[in-house]
């Protein structure tokens, strides 16, 4: 593995981290915000953060702007698809059986990755993304009931989800070209579709206290700001079928900082967790060290 693929696939790590604390800062706001207002206002957060690194340029992002339309519809189906099926798919089933079937998504990037051009499915990636999608279940799926097939169109819409990230994850290699900055406008043109749906279902709800802003503006700049810009980074140029496998650890460091906090408590469960999903990365992230020049000529002998 080149250090050019090292190098965007720490960067695009970064993103499973930030997503980890996803969990702590939406305990932060309370709940009380509308889903399409958290996420119009998340969003525009992350714009006016590409804005600021624009700035810093010396322009005003206008030369992202022309972009090739698979980008657009990438970036802009990838973003506002995969959150306005997870929110409806939260209104018509259990959320933690939503949570189950949507975080399919970082094993159908190992799979998809695969029929990328130069690209192959190894054991160790099929075998590492089972074992740490069994540490991810073991740590949602406590107290879920089972699949009911009268919640089937939410199971469906979750399992759209799974697809649509994945799918936008995957074929974003096919416009490596296209700058992580024009993702900005991605961010820009999502919040502006997710405003127009606040408009037509919900009723604004302002965050009532410092601790909520913070939640709210943490959001915006962590877990959906810089971290869908590392993430473009990385998917484009990095090991998409590593960090296929690491993204199976963004639960389990959501719940690791819940315990840190004490929101939550620790049990057999999470260690369980811990032991599968770390070792299911380390599994696939392992790499067979070819044999030197001195040895290949020694065993031929």
């Amino acid at each position: 593995m080149s250090s050019t693929i090292i190098r965007a696939t720490l960067i695009g790590s970064v993103s499973i981290f930030l997503w980890g604390t996803l969990a702590l800062l939406t305990r932060l706001t309370d709940g009380r915000i509308p889903p399409f207002q958290m996420m119009a206002m998340t969003f525009a957060l992350a714009f006016l953060l590409m804005s600021l690194n624009w700035w810093r340029q010396g322009h005003l992002g206008l030369r992202h702007l022309r972009q090739p339309k698979l980008a657009w519809f990438l970036g802009v189906g990838g973003y506002f698809g995969y959150h306005f099926c997870y929110f409806l798919a939260m209104t018509k089933a259990p959320a933690v059986s939503v949570s189950l079937i949507a975080y399919l998504w970082p094993l159908l990037i190992v799979l998809f990755a695969s029929l990328l051009p130069g690209e192959s499915l190894l054991k160790r990636h099929l075998l590492g993304a089972v074992l740490a999608l069994y540490g991810c279940w073991l740590l949602i799926g406590q107290g879920n009931d089972g699949f009911n097939p009268q919640y089937l169109s939410g199971y469906l819409l979750a399992l759209g989800c799974a697809f649509i990230w994945s799918g936008y994850s995957v074929l974003s290699r096919l416009v490596k070209q296209v700058s992580t900055d024009a993702a900005g406008w991605f961010c820009g043109a999502t919040a502006l579709l997710a405003l127009l749906c606040h408009g037509l279902w919900e009723t604004t709800v302002w965050p009532a206290s410092a601790i909520q802003w913070f939640g709210v503006i943490g959001l915006g700049l962590g877990p959906v700001g810089i971290a869908f810009f590392t993430w473009d980074y990385g998917i484009k140029h990095g090991n998409l079928q590593l960090l296929g496998v690491l993204a199976y650890s963004a639960p389990l460091i959501s719940a690791l900082l819940l315990v840190l906090t004490g929101l939550a408590t620790a049990d057999i469960t999470l260690l369980l967790a811990c032991l599968a999903i770390v070792a299911g990365s380390l599994i696939a992230g392992w790499q067979h060290k070819p044999k030197n020049k001195l040895t290949t000529r020694l065993s031929e002998r």
